[in-house]
């Protein structure tokens, strides 16, 4: 392994994801930049889990998705068992996929089923959020080694700082595009009934509660349409 070559390349990596506007993009580049640096790595893909629900980001092959939906049916695997809140073990490495695998018995000859030879899965963690598992692949066995889980350990450290950046970007952002939106839809009602104010707000957020609706939803409609009622 070129260490000083690897370290030249996380360094420009670094800059690239400093340098993207949208949360995609971001991880867009996280994945790309995996297949790209970390020796054996065919494909690759961000696993997010939310309670037993699992969303595929970024995904750079179709098979990454396949193996997603494979772990969230079978509710076994490593890139399900990384993304885990309750688990306390950050990094799997699966060298060879051929193997039966006492761990994750079902999952694994289905992943070899999908094409895959070897995987790692690394957890994406800051010191006050974990975000989910960075995946990849070889297409065959034996081809991750120690140096390979230590280079996907680095990428995976400088990709969840990048990764919670982004998201609390984009939430602030849709955080002020809401605000705005139910602001236009208050001058809208207030406008149309000669309300104050307060009396728009009560309107936007009583019809939000009956309809359980988000808020955002019911000001979109406003904006859209000039009233609350369907």
């Amino acid at each position: 392994m070129d260490w000083r070559g690897f370290a030249q390349q996380m360094a420009f990596m670094a800059r690239d994801l400093l340098a993207e506007h949208t949360l995609d993009a971001t991880l867009e580049q996280i994945t790309k930049s995996a297949v790209e640096l970390v020796e054996g790595c065919d494909a690759s893909g961000i696993l997010v889990l939310r309670g037993d629900r699992v969303s595929s980001l970024a995904p750079t092959e179709q098979r990454v998705i396949d193996s997603d939906r494979l772990q969230e049916s079978l509710r076994e695997g490593p890139c399900f068992e990384a993304a885990r809140p309750d688990n306390d073990e950050r990094v799997f490495r699966i060298p060879d996929l051929t193997r039966p695998s006492a761990r994750w018995p079902n999952y694994v000859p289905g992943a070899r089923k999908l094409g895959m030879g070897s995987m790692m899965s690394f957890l994406l963690y800051t010191r006050d959020e974990e975000l989910g598992a960075l995946d990849m692949y070889s297409r065959e066995p034996g081809q991750f080694t120690e140096d390979s889980e230590t280079a996907g350990w680095l990428l995976a450290s400088h990709a969840a700082v990048a990764f919670s950046t982004a998201l609390t970007d984009a939430q602030l952002q849709e955080a002020i595009a809401t605000r705005h939106m139910i602001g236009e839809a208050m001058g809208i009602l207030m406008g149309r009934h000669r309300i104050t104010e307060d009396q728009a707000f009560e309107i936007l957020r009583t019809r939000s509660q009956r309809t359980n609706t988000k808020l955002r939803e019911v000001a979109r409609r406003v904006c859209e349409t000039g009233t609350a009622e369907r």
